[in-house]
Protein backbone atom coordinates (compact mmCIF):
# COMPACT_ATOMS: atom_id res chain seq x y z
CA UNK A 1 0.00 0.00 0.00
CA UNK A 2 1.69 3.37 -0.71
CA UNK A 3 1.23 6.11 1.44
CA UNK A 4 0.07 9.72 0.55
CA UNK A 5 1.76 13.41 1.23
CA UNK A 6 0.22 14.02 4.17
CA UNK A 7 0.75 10.22 5.87
CA UNK A 8 4.01 11.71 7.19
CA UNK A 9 1.73 13.76 9.15
CA UNK A 10 2.51 13.31 13.00
CA UNK A 11 -0.22 11.41 14.90
CA UNK A 12 0.74 13.44 18.32
CA UNK A 13 -0.50 16.52 16.86
CA UNK A 14 -2.55 18.79 18.80
CA UNK A 15 -5.96 17.25 19.76
CA UNK A 16 -9.17 19.56 18.60
CA UNK A 17 -12.62 19.12 19.71
CA UNK A 18 -15.31 17.75 18.16
CA UNK A 19 -18.94 17.95 18.27
CA UNK A 20 -21.59 15.72 16.37
CA UNK A 21 -24.78 17.55 15.45
CA UNK A 22 -27.42 14.42 15.14
CA UNK A 23 -25.65 11.01 16.35
CA UNK A 24 -28.23 8.84 17.08
CA UNK A 25 -28.66 7.42 13.52
CA UNK A 26 -26.66 5.30 11.66
CA UNK A 27 -23.90 7.17 10.32
CA UNK A 28 -24.15 9.34 13.45
CA UNK A 29 -23.78 5.90 15.83
CA UNK A 30 -20.22 5.62 13.22
CA UNK A 31 -19.19 9.01 13.28
CA UNK A 32 -19.11 8.89 17.20
CA UNK A 33 -17.14 5.74 17.13
CA UNK A 34 -14.48 7.00 15.04
CA UNK A 35 -14.00 9.79 16.64
CA UNK A 36 -14.15 8.34 20.52
CA UNK A 37 -10.88 6.31 19.17
CA UNK A 38 -9.39 8.72 16.83
CA UNK A 39 -5.83 10.17 18.33
CA UNK A 40 -6.39 13.74 17.82
CA UNK A 41 -10.02 14.13 18.47
CA UNK A 42 -11.16 14.77 21.81
CA UNK A 43 -15.55 14.55 22.14
CA UNK A 44 -17.10 16.80 23.43
CA UNK A 45 -20.52 16.80 22.50
CA UNK A 46 -23.41 14.78 20.49
CA UNK A 47 -26.80 16.05 19.85
CA UNK A 48 -30.34 14.60 19.78
CA UNK A 49 -33.74 15.90 20.30
CA UNK A 50 -35.15 12.07 20.62
CA UNK A 51 -32.19 11.33 22.91
CA UNK A 52 -31.12 14.10 24.83
CA UNK A 53 -30.10 13.21 28.35
CA UNK A 54 -29.54 10.13 27.34
CA UNK A 55 -26.21 8.44 27.19
CA UNK A 56 -24.62 7.56 23.56
CA UNK A 57 -23.93 3.90 24.37
CA UNK A 58 -28.13 3.68 25.21
CA UNK A 59 -28.64 4.38 21.87
CA UNK A 60 -25.59 2.54 20.51
CA UNK A 61 -24.91 -0.72 22.65
CA UNK A 62 -21.39 -1.18 20.73
CA UNK A 63 -20.33 2.24 22.72
CA UNK A 64 -21.74 0.76 25.94
CA UNK A 65 -19.40 2.38 28.57
CA UNK A 66 -18.75 5.66 27.24
CA UNK A 67 -19.94 8.63 29.63
CA UNK A 68 -20.99 11.02 27.24
CA UNK A 69 -24.57 11.52 27.01
CA UNK A 70 -26.51 13.57 23.90
CA UNK A 71 -27.63 16.91 24.69
CA UNK A 72 -30.58 19.09 22.95
CA UNK A 73 -29.13 20.49 19.83
CA UNK A 74 -29.97 24.03 21.15
CA UNK A 75 -27.50 23.78 23.31
CA UNK A 76 -24.52 24.21 21.08
CA UNK A 77 -20.74 23.89 22.69
CA UNK A 78 -18.11 25.85 20.66
CA UNK A 79 -15.71 23.69 19.35
CA UNK A 80 -12.56 22.99 16.78
CA UNK A 81 -14.74 20.37 14.56
CA UNK A 82 -18.59 20.24 14.08
CA UNK A 83 -20.01 17.54 12.34
CA UNK A 84 -23.48 17.47 11.53
CA UNK A 85 -25.56 14.73 10.08
CA UNK A 86 -29.32 15.95 9.58
CA UNK A 87 -31.74 15.15 7.56
CA UNK A 88 -31.15 17.09 4.12
CA UNK A 89 -32.38 20.73 4.13
CA UNK A 90 -31.38 20.93 7.97
CA UNK A 91 -27.66 22.35 7.77
CA UNK A 92 -28.14 24.58 5.28
CA UNK A 93 -30.87 26.29 7.60
CA UNK A 94 -28.57 26.35 10.13
CA UNK A 95 -24.78 27.19 8.58
CA UNK A 96 -24.58 30.38 10.23
CA UNK A 97 -24.87 28.70 13.41
CA UNK A 98 -22.74 25.87 12.73
CA UNK A 99 -20.16 28.14 11.29
CA UNK A 100 -20.28 30.36 14.37
CA UNK A 101 -19.39 27.12 16.33
CA UNK A 102 -16.83 25.54 14.85
CA UNK A 103 -13.38 26.56 12.95
CA UNK A 104 -15.02 23.58 10.85
CA UNK A 105 -18.09 22.58 9.07
CA UNK A 106 -17.94 18.61 7.99
CA UNK A 107 -21.81 17.70 7.15
CA UNK A 108 -22.62 14.39 5.78
CA UNK A 109 -25.76 15.31 4.45
CA UNK A 110 -26.75 16.36 0.70
CA UNK A 111 -27.28 19.99 1.67
CA UNK A 112 -23.40 21.47 0.21
CA UNK A 113 -22.48 18.20 -2.00
CA UNK A 114 -23.30 20.16 -5.44
CA UNK A 115 -21.55 23.47 -6.86
CA UNK A 116 -24.90 25.35 -7.93
CA UNK A 117 -27.77 26.60 -6.29
CA UNK A 118 -29.33 25.56 -10.37
CA UNK A 119 -28.46 22.07 -9.61
CA UNK A 120 -30.33 22.10 -5.99
CA UNK A 121 -33.33 23.24 -8.19
CA UNK A 122 -33.41 20.46 -10.74
CA UNK A 123 -32.42 17.73 -8.17
CA UNK A 124 -33.68 18.49 -4.74
CA UNK A 125 -36.11 21.03 -3.63
CA UNK A 126 -33.60 24.22 -4.17
CA UNK A 127 -31.56 25.54 -1.77
CA UNK A 128 -31.86 28.17 1.38
CA UNK A 129 -28.10 29.11 1.74
CA UNK A 130 -26.59 29.42 -1.81
CA UNK A 131 -24.01 31.96 -0.86
CA UNK A 132 -22.44 29.04 0.91
CA UNK A 133 -21.80 26.30 -2.26
CA UNK A 134 -18.63 28.35 -3.08
CA UNK A 135 -17.39 27.97 0.30
CA UNK A 136 -17.55 24.35 0.86
CA UNK A 137 -15.53 21.43 -0.45
CA UNK A 138 -16.35 18.02 -1.23
CA UNK A 139 -15.25 15.61 1.22
CA UNK A 140 -13.39 12.72 -1.05
CA UNK A 141 -9.84 12.85 -0.65
CA UNK A 142 -8.89 10.75 -3.94
CA UNK A 143 -11.12 13.23 -6.10
CA UNK A 144 -10.67 16.72 -3.76
CA UNK A 145 -7.72 16.35 -1.45
CA UNK A 146 -5.63 19.60 -2.46
CA UNK A 147 -9.05 21.81 -2.06
CA UNK A 148 -9.21 19.91 1.87
CA UNK A 149 -6.58 21.45 3.44
CA UNK A 150 -8.02 24.67 5.04
CA UNK A 151 -11.22 24.42 4.03
CA UNK A 152 -14.65 25.76 6.15
CA UNK A 153 -16.49 23.81 5.28
CA UNK A 154 -16.50 20.25 3.97
CA UNK A 155 -19.54 17.88 2.23
CA UNK A 156 -19.35 14.42 2.41
CA UNK A 157 -20.31 12.07 -0.71
CA UNK A 158 -23.48 10.67 -1.04
CA UNK A 159 -22.52 6.21 -0.76
CA UNK A 160 -23.97 5.57 -4.24
CA UNK A 161 -22.09 8.04 -5.78
CA UNK A 162 -18.37 7.71 -3.79
CA UNK A 163 -18.83 4.51 -5.11
CA UNK A 164 -19.60 5.15 -8.48
CA UNK A 165 -16.56 7.45 -8.50
CA UNK A 166 -14.14 6.08 -7.08
CA UNK A 167 -14.69 2.93 -10.03
CA UNK A 168 -15.31 5.43 -12.77
CA UNK A 169 -12.83 8.41 -12.03
CA UNK A 170 -9.53 6.62 -13.15
CA UNK A 171 -11.16 6.28 -16.35
CA UNK A 172 -12.89 9.70 -16.64
CA UNK A 173 -9.16 11.08 -15.90
CA UNK A 174 -7.11 9.00 -18.65
CA UNK A 175 -9.60 9.97 -21.46
CA UNK A 176 -11.11 6.58 -21.51
CA UNK A 177 -15.18 8.01 -21.03
CA UNK A 178 -15.13 10.99 -23.37
CA UNK A 179 -17.22 9.42 -26.04
CA UNK A 180 -18.45 6.62 -24.41
CA UNK A 181 -22.09 5.22 -22.79
CA UNK A 182 -21.57 4.71 -19.24
CA UNK A 183 -24.80 2.79 -17.70
CA UNK A 184 -24.27 2.37 -13.71
CA UNK A 185 -26.22 -0.54 -11.08
CA UNK A 186 -25.75 0.00 -7.73
CA UNK A 187 -26.77 -2.15 -4.76
CA UNK A 188 -26.96 -0.85 -1.53
CA UNK A 189 -28.06 -2.58 2.06
CA UNK A 190 -31.02 -1.29 4.27
CA UNK A 191 -28.60 1.04 6.53
CA UNK A 192 -28.42 3.41 3.45
CA UNK A 193 -32.65 4.21 4.46
CA UNK A 194 -31.34 5.41 7.63
CA UNK A 195 -32.38 4.56 11.52
CA UNK A 196 -35.69 5.49 10.91
CA UNK A 197 -36.37 3.46 8.07
CA UNK A 198 -39.72 2.88 6.60
CA UNK A 199 -42.27 0.03 5.88
CA UNK A 200 -40.12 -0.89 2.79
CA UNK A 201 -36.72 -1.30 5.66
CA UNK A 202 -38.66 -3.63 7.96
CA UNK A 203 -37.06 -6.98 8.05
CA UNK A 204 -39.89 -9.40 6.35
CA UNK A 205 -40.05 -6.54 3.57
CA UNK A 206 -36.37 -6.16 2.67
CA UNK A 207 -35.44 -9.92 3.30
CA UNK A 208 -34.73 -11.57 0.63
CA UNK A 209 -34.92 -8.72 -2.25
CA UNK A 210 -33.01 -7.28 -5.14
CA UNK A 211 -35.95 -4.57 -5.47
CA UNK A 212 -35.22 -1.52 -7.86
CA UNK A 213 -35.97 1.48 -6.03
CA UNK A 214 -34.97 4.30 -8.27
CA UNK A 215 -34.61 2.91 -11.62
CA UNK A 216 -33.96 6.44 -13.07
CA UNK A 217 -33.46 9.89 -11.45
CA UNK A 218 -31.77 8.95 -8.20
CA UNK A 219 -30.39 12.28 -6.58
CA UNK A 220 -26.73 10.69 -6.30
CA UNK A 221 -26.40 11.30 -10.31
CA UNK A 222 -26.35 15.02 -10.01
CA UNK A 223 -23.22 14.20 -7.86
CA UNK A 224 -21.25 11.61 -10.44
CA UNK A 225 -22.03 13.58 -13.43
CA UNK A 226 -20.58 16.79 -11.94
CA UNK A 227 -17.26 15.20 -11.08
CA UNK A 228 -17.09 12.75 -14.28
CA UNK A 229 -18.33 15.92 -16.19
CA UNK A 230 -20.68 13.83 -18.34
CA UNK A 231 -23.95 11.87 -18.25
CA UNK A 232 -24.26 8.45 -16.90
CA UNK A 233 -27.18 6.06 -16.45
CA UNK A 234 -28.07 5.29 -13.35
CA UNK A 235 -30.35 2.98 -11.53
CA UNK A 236 -30.15 1.76 -7.88
CA UNK A 237 -31.17 -1.68 -6.05
CA UNK A 238 -31.87 -2.22 -2.78
CA UNK A 239 -31.32 -5.51 -1.75
CA UNK A 240 -30.31 -7.97 1.44
CA UNK A 241 -27.76 -7.04 3.35
CA UNK A 242 -27.06 -4.17 6.09
CA UNK A 243 -23.96 -2.55 5.11
CA UNK A 244 -22.14 -1.92 1.68
CA UNK A 245 -22.61 -0.28 -1.89
CA UNK A 246 -21.65 -2.03 -4.79
CA UNK A 247 -21.04 -0.25 -8.36
CA UNK A 248 -21.21 -2.50 -11.58
CA UNK A 249 -20.09 0.28 -14.26
CA UNK A 250 -20.40 -1.04 -17.94
CA UNK A 251 -18.57 1.02 -20.14
CA UNK A 252 -19.15 1.23 -23.82
CA UNK A 253 -16.12 3.47 -24.68
CA UNK A 254 -16.01 4.72 -28.64
CA UNK A 255 -12.55 3.11 -29.16
CA UNK A 256 -10.57 0.01 -28.52
CA UNK A 257 -8.81 -0.02 -24.86
CA UNK A 258 -6.55 -2.39 -23.86
CA UNK A 259 -5.84 -4.18 -20.05
CA UNK A 260 -2.47 -2.68 -20.18
CA UNK A 261 -4.34 1.01 -20.25
CA UNK A 262 -6.87 -0.20 -17.74
CA UNK A 263 -4.02 -1.11 -15.75
CA UNK A 264 -1.84 1.69 -15.92
CA UNK A 265 -5.37 4.27 -15.54
CA UNK A 266 -5.83 2.25 -11.89
CA UNK A 267 -2.51 1.93 -10.69
CA UNK A 268 -1.71 5.68 -11.66
CA UNK A 269 -4.91 6.80 -9.49
CA UNK A 270 -4.77 4.51 -6.57
CA UNK A 271 -1.09 2.84 -6.16
CA UNK A 272 -0.26 5.96 -3.56
CA UNK A 273 -4.27 6.20 -1.73
CA UNK A 274 -4.16 4.52 1.69
CA UNK A 275 -7.81 3.41 1.34
CA UNK A 276 -8.43 2.16 -2.15
CA UNK A 277 -7.56 -1.44 -2.98
CA UNK A 278 -7.20 -2.62 -6.68
CA UNK A 279 -9.11 -5.64 -7.03
CA UNK A 280 -9.52 -7.38 -10.40
CA UNK A 281 -9.42 -11.10 -11.55
CA UNK A 282 -6.88 -13.48 -9.49
CA UNK A 283 -8.20 -16.53 -7.93
CA UNK A 284 -9.97 -17.57 -4.61
CA UNK A 285 -13.53 -16.32 -3.73
CA UNK A 286 -13.12 -12.53 -3.74
CA UNK A 287 -11.99 -12.38 -7.22
CA UNK A 288 -13.99 -9.04 -7.36
CA UNK A 289 -14.50 -6.20 -5.16
CA UNK A 290 -17.53 -7.28 -3.14
CA UNK A 291 -19.04 -4.91 -0.12
CA UNK A 292 -18.56 -8.26 2.79
CA UNK A 293 -14.66 -7.75 2.61
CA UNK A 294 -14.81 -3.86 3.36
CA UNK A 295 -17.49 -4.05 6.27
CA UNK A 296 -16.92 -1.79 9.17
CA UNK A 297 -13.99 -0.19 7.36
CA UNK A 298 -13.00 3.02 5.33
CA UNK A 299 -11.86 0.60 2.55
CA UNK A 300 -12.80 0.93 -1.10
CA UNK A 301 -12.13 -1.95 -3.09
CA UNK A 302 -12.24 -1.16 -6.96
CA UNK A 303 -11.53 -3.64 -9.82
CA UNK A 304 -12.37 -4.29 -13.91
CA UNK A 305 -12.62 -6.78 -16.39
CA UNK A 306 -12.50 -6.27 -20.23
CA UNK A 307 -14.99 -7.59 -22.32
CA UNK A 308 -13.58 -7.41 -26.04
CA UNK A 309 -16.35 -8.97 -27.88
CA UNK A 310 -19.20 -6.30 -27.14
CA UNK A 311 -16.17 -3.48 -26.81
CA UNK A 312 -17.40 -2.86 -23.04
CA UNK A 313 -15.26 -2.67 -19.99
CA UNK A 314 -17.20 -3.84 -16.47
CA UNK A 315 -16.01 -1.34 -13.61
CA UNK A 316 -16.45 -2.93 -9.96
CA UNK A 317 -16.43 -0.95 -6.93
CA UNK A 318 -17.49 -2.14 -3.37
CA UNK A 319 -17.70 -0.09 0.32
CA UNK A 320 -19.01 0.22 2.96
CA UNK A 321 -22.03 2.54 2.65
CA UNK A 322 -22.10 4.08 6.38
CA UNK A 323 -18.08 4.29 6.84
CA UNK A 324 -16.20 5.23 3.75
CA UNK A 325 -19.69 6.24 2.06
CA UNK A 326 -20.42 8.52 5.27
CA UNK A 327 -18.50 8.56 8.84
CA UNK A 328 -15.30 7.26 7.42
CA UNK A 329 -15.03 9.67 4.38
CA UNK A 330 -16.06 12.72 6.89
CA UNK A 331 -13.20 11.88 9.48
CA UNK A 332 -10.94 11.17 6.61
CA UNK A 333 -11.69 14.15 4.95
CA UNK A 334 -11.59 16.01 8.21
CA UNK A 335 -8.02 14.67 9.00
CA UNK A 336 -6.57 15.95 5.42
CA UNK A 337 -7.87 19.57 6.49
CA UNK A 338 -6.38 19.81 9.64
CA UNK A 339 -3.06 17.86 8.92
CA UNK A 340 -3.68 14.76 10.79
CA UNK A 341 -2.38 11.27 9.90
CA UNK A 342 -4.75 10.65 6.79
CA UNK A 343 -5.24 6.94 8.12
CA UNK A 344 -5.53 8.32 11.77
CA UNK A 345 -8.77 6.66 13.64
CA UNK A 346 -9.57 4.94 10.43
CA UNK A 347 -7.24 1.59 10.72
CA UNK A 348 -9.31 -1.13 11.14
CA UNK A 349 -8.93 -3.42 8.29
CA UNK A 350 -12.46 -5.23 8.98
CA UNK A 351 -13.10 -9.10 9.77
CA UNK A 352 -12.94 -12.38 7.90
CA UNK A 353 -15.08 -14.56 7.91
CA UNK A 354 -18.46 -12.13 9.09
CA UNK A 355 -21.60 -12.50 8.34
CA UNK A 356 -24.09 -10.68 6.07
CA UNK A 357 -22.65 -7.44 6.48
Amino acid sequence: MGTTAAADADTDAETKTAGVVGGSGFAGGELLRLLDGHPNFELVQATSREYAGKSIGGVHPNLRGRELRFSEPSDLESVDVLFTVTPHGVTMEHVEEYTDAADLLVDLSADFRLATEGQYDEWYDGHTAPEYLDVAEYALPELNRENLADADIIASGGCNATATLLGLKPLADAGVLDGADVVVDVKVGSSEGGAGGGAASSHAERSGVVRPYAPTGHRHEAEIEQWLGLSVSFTCHAVDMVRGASATCHVFPDGPVSKKELWTAYRGAYEAEPFVRLVAGGSGSYRYPEPKAVAGTNYADVGFELDPGNERIVVFSAIDNVMKGSAGQAVHAANVALGFDETAGLEFAGLHPVGSP
